[in-house]
C-alpha cells in the first residue's frame, strides 16, 4: 500500500518543475537535478518522491509526469514514486494503464498515482476532452483504468482487451482518488479506492467511508495532506527569505491565478506579498531544529527544492541540512525508511 498511509512518519520530495521567467537555469539542468535528488531520497529518510501534471502553461509546468517517474524509479530502489494528481479525463485510460503497468513492474510496485479530475478548463479544450461533460469524462475512463489494470478481459471499443503486461500490484495500490468534494468522494469508494483529498476536511472523510459501507468497500480509508506546507530548511532562515522569496511568491501566486470557485487545497495560497506569504505558512523557511520539531507534531515534512525557480545549488543546500541535522532525530533514523 502506498507509503504515505496514515500511520508512521511521512517525509515527501515534490516536484512540479515550474519556474518563474527569471529563473536563470535550463530546463535541462533542471530536470537532471530533480533526477539527482530523487536518487538523493532514496539514500534517507523520505519515504515519498512526488510528481504533479498540468498542461498548457507558460513556466515549464510538468506535463510529463509518467515519463519523469520512470526515469526515477530507474535511479533508486526504495522510495515510493507518486503522481499526484494524474489527469485522468485528459489521458486514453488504456494507453494509460499500459503506462503504469511498466511503472509498476520496473519500479518493483514503488509507484502509485492519485487520479485527479483537474479544474483548468484550458488543458480540457487543448487535449480535446469536453469540460461539461468532465465528472462523466473521469468516470468512464476511470472505469476502464481499473478494469485494464485488473489484469482480467474487458471489452474496450467493441473489442476485448487484456493487458499485458498486466501490474504485479493489485489496483488498490496503483490508484487512488483525489479531490475536494462529497462527489469526489463517493467516486473513491464506488471504485474501491483510497480517497486523498486535497484538504484535511473530516466531513470528506465521513461522507468516504459510508459511501465505502454502501459499496461494500470493507477496508477503505483516507488519507490526508496533513498541512503540507511547501518547505526549505536553513540555519538562517530570514537571508534565505531574501534570496529566494520572489520564487516562492511567484510560485503562490502562479497557482492563485489558476484558483476555481469549488478547489479548496490546502496548499493554495492567497497571498500577494512575501510578507503575505511568510504569514500564511503555506510556504516555510524552518531552521533544522523548527523542521525536526515539525515532524514530532505533523509526523509529516514536505521537501519541494525547486519550487518557483529556486536555483538547484539552494535547493541542495535544503536537502543537505535535512540530511545531516533532521533525518538523525527522526524515529529509526539508522535506516533510510
Amino acid at each position: 500500500m502506498p507509503s504515505d498511509s496514515p500511520a508512521g512518519t511521512s517525509i515527501v520530495l515534490r516536484f512540479d518543475m515550474r519556474s518563474s521567467p527569471d529563473c536563470s537555469e535550463s530546463q535541462t539542468a533542471r530536470y537532471q537535478a530533480a533526477i539527482d535528488m530523487a536518487h538523493w531520497a532514496d539514500g534517507n529518510r523520505v519515504d515519498v518522491v512526488g510528481l504533479s501534471e498540468h498542461h498548457s502553461t507558460s513556466d515549464g509546468y510538468l506535463s510529463a509526469p509518467l515519463g519523469l517517474a520512470g526515469m526515477m524509479a530507474a535511479v533508486t530502489e526504495r522510495v515510493r514514486i507518486s503522481v499526484s494528481a494524474l489527469l485522468v479525463p485528459l489521458h486514453d485510460p488504456l494507453r494509460l494503464a499500459e503506462d503504469i503497468s511498466l511503472l509498476d513492474l520496473a519500479s518493483g510496485g514503488r509507484f502509485t498515482a492519485t487520479c485527479g479530475l483537474g479544474y483548468r478548463e484550458i488543458e480540457y479544450s487543448a487535449l480535446g476532452e469536453d469540460w461539461s461533460r468532465r465528472g462523466r469524462v473521469f468516470d468512464q475512463k476511470l472505469a476502464t483504468l481499473v478494469k485494464a489494470l485488473s489484469g482480467e478481459p474487458f471489452e474496450y471499443r467493441g473489442t476485448e482487451q487484456q493487458l499485458n503486461p498486466a501490474p504485479a500490484s493489485p489496483v488498490q495500490a496503483l490508484l487512488t482518488v483525489g479531490g475536494n468534494s462529497a462527489a469526489a468522494a463517493r467516486r473513491a469508494a464506488r471504485f474501491g479506492l483510497l480517497f486523498c483529498p486535497a484538504i484535511d476536511d473530516p466531513e470528506l472523510d465521513r461522507i468516504y467511508r459510508e459511501a465505502c459501507k454502501e459499496h461494500g468497500f470493507q477496508w477503505g480509508f483516507t488519507i490526508f495532506p496533513r498541512q503540507p506546507a511547501t518547505t526549505f530548511i536553513s540555519e538562517t532562515p530570514d537571508q534565505l527569505w531574501r534570496d529566494i522569496g520572489d520564487c516562492l511568491l511567484y510560485d503562490a501566486t502562479a497557482y492563485g491565478a489558476w484558483r476555481h470557485p469549488d478547489r479548496r487545497a490546502y496548499a493554495e495560497s492567497r497571498a500577494s506579498t512575501l510578507e503575505q506569504l511568510k504569514a500564511e505558512g503555506k510556504y516555510r523557511i524552518l531552521t533544522p531544529e523548527q523542521a525536526v520539531q515539525v515532524i514530532r507534531e505533523t509526523d509529516s515534512l514536505h521537501l519541494a527544492p525547486l519550487t518557483g525557480g529556486v536555483p538547484s545549488e539552494i535547493g541542495w543546500q535544503s536537502l543537505r541540512l535535512f540530511e545531516q541535522q533532521v533525518q538523525p532525530h527522526l524515529p529509526d533514523s539508522d535506516q533510510p525508511g
